[in-house]
Order: structure tokens, then sequence, then C-alpha cells
């Protein structure tokens, strides 16, 4: 994607309803979003998980699984696309259930047309920052996988907060060998400072 190539940005409906399919297909493209339609969550889950920026608007009362039951699959799949929940018929108790299960927001029929396009706004901008951090912490992680076992026993004492002579006399080596492994895992990681490296570690720890 070049830098001037606006990121595709898509909404998935999932509504056993055709004519709240279409009516939904029509407003998020009105507003420049891509959709892809599903009648139930079966079908969606039948296709792979989505590689785009996305979200997911949803029914809560389907036939087969209900979108609190879909919300619940898909985090066992270790989907984590944001899901917005829409109802007829909805209470406080399954509102409570949808939210502190992820949902980005539980919308109860009639809802404003601007209440559901800042929800899916809001939950494409979740899905972007997740996606950037997810792709942040795997280039890291390709980047750490070149470094020697050696280099990676020194960056864990650099991490640590041990200078070079501390880490020398740790690991059994001179104090320039050190210096030449710090300086190439540096190198190899693309960090200038040890801020950097602590920054970087914290990231690949938390990724594991």
């Amino acid at each position: 994607m070049s830098e001037t190539e606006p990121e595709t940005r898509v909404v998935i409906v999932v509504d056993d309803d055709p004519m709240v399919r279409r009516a939904l297909d029509s407003l998020f493209r009105s507003i420049g979003l891509t959709t892809a339609l599903y009648e139930s969550a079966t079908a969606f889950l039948a296709v792979d998980a989505p590689t785009a920026n996305s979200c997911i608007v949803t029914d809560v009362r389907m036939p087969g699984l209900s979108g609190l039951d879909f919300q619940k699959v898909l985090a066992a799949r270790g989907v984590t696309t944001p899901v917005i929940l829409i109802t007829g018929h909805g209470d406080v108790p399954m509102s409570v259930r949808a939210m502190k299960a992820g949902a980005v927001d539980f919308l109860t029929k009639p809802f404003r047309d601007q209440d559901l396009i800042d929800a899916v706004n809001e939950a494409l901008e979740r899905d972007r920052r997740a996606r950037r951090r997810a792709g942040d912490a795997a280039a890291a992680k390709a980047r750490y996988d070149l470094l020697t076992p050696r280099e990676r026993q020194v960056m864990e004492h650099v991490v640590a907060g041990l200078m070079n002579k501390q880490t020398a006399a740790e690991l059994g080596l001179s104090e320039i060998t050190v210096k030449l492994h710090r300086a190439s895992l540096m190198r190899k990681l693309e960090v200038q400072t040890v801020v950097d490296l602590v920054r970087l570690s914290r990231d690949l720890t938390a990724s594991r």
C-alpha cells in the first residue's frame, strides 16, 4: 500500500434479517466504508478471520449462535476484531454481559444512524491500533531472532541495568567483548539508546 492510498476499512455485518443487512450496507457504504455481509454467525465463522482494519456489527438475537455466544466463540478462537452489538430486545444485564465480554458498544433499537457510525469509527480505530501494535511486536520479534545466544545474554544484563564491566564479570568476558556484543545487538534491533532497548524488551515480553 502506498503512503497516499487510504487503508481499507471493513464493517462486517452479521444479521439474519436481509432488510437490516441491506440497510446497514447502504449506511456504511455512504460514508466510504467497505462492507461484508453474513446471514449468521456460523456463516462468518466458516471463513478466515479478517486481515484488514475491520469491526463486526451483529444482532444479539439470531437463529443458531446469538450475538453474545458469537462473542464467546470469537474470543475462544483468538479473533480480536472489535464487536458492536445491536438489538431490539435489550436489557441492562444483557448489555453488561456484552460490555464485559469486550463489546465496543451495545445499541438498542431504535438508535440514530450517527450513534452506530460513531461506534463503528471507535471500533475501527481500536482495531487499527491493535493491528499496529501486533505488527510492531512481530517486527521486533523478527529482529530479536537475529541475535546470537551471547548477544541475548548481554541484552538481558543491559536491560537489567548492569554496566559493561559488571556484565563482563557476570559472563566471564572482557569488557571490550561486551561492548562489541552490545553494539552488534543494538544495531540488529535497530535501537539507538538503552531506553529504547528496555522498551523493546518490555514489548517482547508482553507479546509472548
